[in-house]
């Protein structure tokens, strides 16, 4: 806990900039007898019936201090995809940085072992040694602050219902673009001073002797 909280209070740097990722699954659902109208100063309205269309993953990377999110979209949710989102992390919205300060949390496919389950080894070792990780504890995923602006996410553009991974892309980049022209920063509060002393249950009692 203490390692992020310091990330967090590290100046801006171009050179390395701190970004936070996480991930969620979005369910694809069409409504077969179409929306109705609007009417004015009323919510849109849906028929009740809908189609399954399977799922989509949603991968955002935030970069807190500059203000600047990306979100990508993918079929699944396995290392394979998230091997593919740290090449292009990397590649596409870093390419000048000496290294890329990663915050995320420790998902089983979170870790580096996934760039050599998808590149070859040089390759996978080009891209981790970009990467310098930061892990949120078990259980406090809280700590992590793409988690906040997933939940913004979710609750601005994902929690209606979407058909395809087409649409969900559509929306997600529009989404995206409309945050990132605003420069819509996040900045965190919560030190490693107030953690020692509102989560003090959590450090070991240091027991002395006379």
């Amino acid at each position: 806990m203490e390692d992020v909280l310091s990330i967090y209070h590290l100046p801006y740097n171009p050179k390395r900039p701190v970004v936070c990722m996480d991930e969620c699954s979005k369910n694809l659902h069409s409504t077969p007898r179409g929306s109705l109208g609007i009417d004015t100063g009323q919510p849109m309205r849906q028929d009740y019936e809908y189609e399954r269309h399977g799922t989509c993953n949603v991968f955002l990377f935030l970069e807190p201090l500059a203000g600047v999110r990306r979100v990508r979209v993918s079929d699944r949710r396995a290392a394979l995809d998230f091997a593919e989102q740290l090449r292009l992390m990397v590649d596409a919205d870093y390419p000048n940085a000496e290294k890329i300060v990663l915050v995320t949390d420790n998902l089983s496919t979170h870790t580096p072992a996934a760039l050599y389950e998808s590149f070859t080894p040089d390759e996978a070792w080009r891209i981790a040694s970009k990467i310098e990780w930061h892990y949120t504890p078990e259980h406090a995923s809280w700590l992590n602050i793409a988690e906040i602006e997933l939940s913004v996410l979710t609750r601005q553009c994902l929690n209606r219902r979407l058909g395809s991974k087409d649409e969900v892309e559509r929306q997600v980049t529009a989404w995206q673009d409309k945050r990132n022209q605003a420069n819509t920063t996040v900045r965190w509060h919560f030190t490693t001073a107030d953690a020692r002393i509102k989560l003090r249950r959590l450090y070991p009692e240091i027991i002395t002797h006379n």
